[in-house]
C-alpha cells in the first residue's frame, strides 16, 4: 500500500508539471483556488495544524476570522504550488516583474564585493520563486532540501530546482550537510535555508509569536563560523495593481551581528532568537502566506525531543 501511495504522489506531481503549466494562466490558479477552498472544508490533519498554528500567532481572531484566515492560508499554499509547476517556463524577465524587493541592497553590495551571505527564511510565499529570482538577479543559491519518499519525487525536485539555477544538498542521505555549507560558504557562495521549522531535534528554542518555538540553528552557526553575513529573509504575496493575480515580496531583513562575548552555542541562540523577532512581525503581518502545517510551537512538540549540546551539524 505504501509503494501504491508513492507511486499515486508521484504521478499527481509529474501531472502537475505537464497539464498545469498547459492551463491559461487565470484559469490555472482558479483551478487551485477551488482545489484549495475545498480542502480548507474538508479538513484533515495538515489543515488542523494550520489552524492551531494560526491560533498561536493570531489569538485576538474569533473562530469564524480564524476560518476565514486558513481558507486564505490553504489558497496561498496551492498558489505556491501552482506557481512551482508554471515556474520552469518563466523566463528571467518574467521573474523581475513578478518580484519585488525590500532591503536587498546591503546584501547586494555585500555579494557585489565577493563576500558570502546566508539568508534565514521561513516557510513563507513562494521561496523555490524567490530563489530563481535571487539566482538570476543576485547570487546563485545554494540550499538544502528535505528527502521525500518516493526517492523518484526527490530527485524531480532536485532536478526541477537544479533547472533554476540553484545548487540543492540533501539533508540527509548524502555528505556532511554542514561541512558543504561551510565549504561553500568560505568560497564566497550565497545559502539560503528554511530555519524555521528543526528537523534535526538540534535546534534551539526561541521566542516566536509570543511563544516558544523550535528552530534551525544552522544559519547562525554557519554565520558564525564563516563570517558570512546573516540576515533573515521573510516573503509574502501581494495583490497586482490590476486586481488580478499576486506578485511576490522579498524583504530583506536588517543584518544579524555575531555577538561579541558569549560561547559558540550562545552567540548562535541569541542570533537565531533575532531570526525569529524579524520573522515575528512578517508572520503576524502576513500570516496566510506562512505556509506551516507541522508542529513548530513547543507546546505542541514531542517533549523527548531535546536539543543537541553543538552548534555544529544542525541545519
Amino acid at each position: 500500500m505504501s509503494r501504491l501511495t508513492d507511486r499515486a504522489a508521484l504521478t499527481a506531481y509529474r501531472a502537475g508539471w505537464t497539464l498545469v503549466r498547459r492551463l491559461p494562466e487565470r484559469l490555472a490558479y482558479a483551478v487551485f483556488d477551488l482545489i484549495a477552498d475545498v480542502a480548507a472544508r474538508r479538513g484533515g490533519s495538515g489543515v488542523a495544524r494550520m489552524r492551531a498554528n494560526y491560533a498561536r500567532v493570531r489569538p485576538e481572531l474569533d473562530a469564524a476570522r480564524l476560518d476565514a484566515l486558513v481558507r486564505a492560508g490553504m489558497r496561498s499554499y496551492f498558489r505556491y504550488w501552482c506557481e512551482a509547476f508554471r515556474l520552469p517556463d518563466l523566463t528571467e524577465a518574467d521573474l523581475v516583474a513578478r518580484v519585488r524587493t525590500v532591503g536587498d541592497a546591503p546584501v547586494r553590495a555585500h555579494l557585489g564585493a565577493g563576500r558570502p551571505a546566508v539568508m534565514f527564511l521561513g516557510h513563507m510565499g513562494n521561496w523555490d520563486l524567490g530563489g530563481a529570482w535571487s539566482t538570476t538577479q543576485l547570487a546563485p543559491v545554494t540550499t538544502v532540501a528535505e528527502r521525500l519518499k518516493p526517492e523518484e519525487l526527490y530527485d524531480e525536485f532536485l532536478g526541477f530546482r537544479e533547472r533554476l539555477g540553484m545548487r540543492i544538498l540533501p539533508l540527509t542521505g548524502g555528505s556532511d550537510v554542514f561541512r558543504e555549507l561551510t565549504k561553500a560558504l568560505r568560497a564566497n557562495a550565497f545559502v539560503a535555508l528554511l530555519a524555521d521549522r528543526d528537523l534535526t531535534a538540534g535546534g534551539v528554542e526561541v521566542d516566536f509569536c509570543g511563544h516558544r518555538a523550535r528552530m534551525a540553528v544552522g544559519p547562525a552557526a554557519l554565520a558564525v563560523t564563516t563570517g558570512a553575513a546573516l540576515h533573515p529573509v521573510s516573503v509574502h504575496y501581494e495583490r497586482r495593481v490590476t486586481g488580478r493575480g499576486y506578485d511576490l515580496v522579498i524583504v530583506f531583513h536588517d543584518r544579524v551581528e555575531v555577538p561579541a562575548t558569549g560561547t559558540t552555542r550562545e552567540k548562535v541562540a541569541t542570533m537565531t532568537q533575532a531570526c525569529a523577532d524579524a520573522l515575528t512581525g512578517a508572520v503576524r503581518a502576513h500570516t496566510e502566506d506562512w505556509h506551516m502545517m507541522q508542529r513548530v510551537f513547543v507546546e505542541d512538540l514531542d517533549p523527548a525531543r531535546m536539543p543537541v549540546a553543538s552548534a555544529e551539524g544542525a541545519v
